[in-house]
């Protein structure tokens, strides 16, 4: 077992304690956060044991946790990879691109794996169809969330957007060529609301839009390819695959034929896959355990947080701001 420890104990910082106490694959060491008050009361409520100071849970680990709010993971991700420990952290990897493309080196020069927590890439609807798509030329993504402080400190684009991008990312295998955005501050000093078009280099284009003061939570994403519809509702943990094919020269009597303008039949018919429930941050976690211990890329490597990064800041940075 892979002993670890996590930095940062707030509300995301106690789920991962959580799990990681109850994975199979790590030995759970304990905690540090900045906050000796709040860190006392979960050693008291919980007993995961507190260390003094960062440095001395990054001593005592193999791999280590990053669950700090943005401003700081870069500080604590460069003492951990300098310490020559495994860093998981999570989305976004840092505050800058320099910050992020600095941890990347620092990893490769100090030969440790590190992962960056983009969970939807775990979302069993989203694990079950990822195989599917194929080529897409469209894809339209909404992610909608109820007002919330908490997260409040970055953009709705860092806060919201940034999963939906890391998604596509994944899945569109050409460079982005353009990307057009605008987002407007409604509560937050940051943006609450962004829309972003990216065009990518092969002609695919994506649509995303992010909200955080919606009445109703959404987080959809829709794929659009060459004889195939593919739907994910990361919330509900649902997905739907509709394909066509050529028509069969006699279709049975429910077959969906449909005809386009030059006279070709294709049969619609549709696919639904199996979805099977996880809990997707424990998940990633193991994932990146296995990882480590197989010396392999963990599934959403530095160099992948970085990139997205990279992508959200150009987003922001085209800001028409209203």
């Amino acid at each position: 077992m892979l002993k670890a420890g996590v930095l940062g104990a707030g509300h995301l910082g106690k789920i991962h304690l959580k799990l990681l106490q109850q994975s199979t694959k790590y030995d759970l060491i304990g905690f540090y956060d900045a906050d000796k008050n709040a860190s006392q009361k979960i050693e008291e409520e919980f007993g995961y044991k507190s260390f003094p100071s960062m440095e001395a849970l990054i001593d005592a680990c193999d791999m280590v946790d990053v669950v700090t709010p943005t401003i700081h993971h870069f500080a604590c991700a460069k003492k951990v990879v300098e310490a020559g420990k495994h860093l998981f952290i999570e989305k976004p990897i840092t505050h800058t691109v320099e910050e992020a493309n600095t941890i990347r080196d620092l990893a490769k020069k100090h030969k440790i794996r590190g992962q960056v927590g983009q969970v939807e890439r775990f979302n069993p609807a989203f694990m079950a169809v990822n195989h599917m798509i194929d080529n897409p030329m469209f894809i339209e993504a909404h992610r909608l969330a109820e007002f919330n402080p908490r997260g409040t400190d970055v953009s709705v684009v860092l806060d919201l957007m940034i999963h939906d991008i890391d998604a596509i990312l994944s899945v569109v295998k050409s460079p982005v060529k353009q990307i057009y955005s605008s987002g407007v501050s409604v509560i937050s000093e940051t943006p609450d609301i962004a829309n972003a078009r990216i065009e990518f280099e092969n002609g695919c284009v994506a649509n995303l839009t992010a909200s955080r003061i919606s009445m109703k939570k959404m987080r959809k994403a829709r794929f659009f390819q060459r004889d195939a519809y593919i739907s994910v509702d990361f919330l509900e943990k649902k997905c739907e695959v509709v394909k066509m094919k050529d028509a069969p020269e006699n279709p049975d009597d429910f077959a969906m034929i449909l005809t386009n303008a030059e006279g070709v039949q294709k049969q619609i018919y549709f696919d639904n896959p199996q979805i099977s429930e996880n809990n997707a941050i424990l998940d990633e976690l193991e994932a990146f355990a296995h990882a480590i211990q197989t010396d392999t890329t963990p599934i959403v490597s530095l160099g992948q947080g970085a990139e997205a990064l990279r992508v959200a800041m150009q987003v922001i940075e085209n800001f028409k701001t209203l």
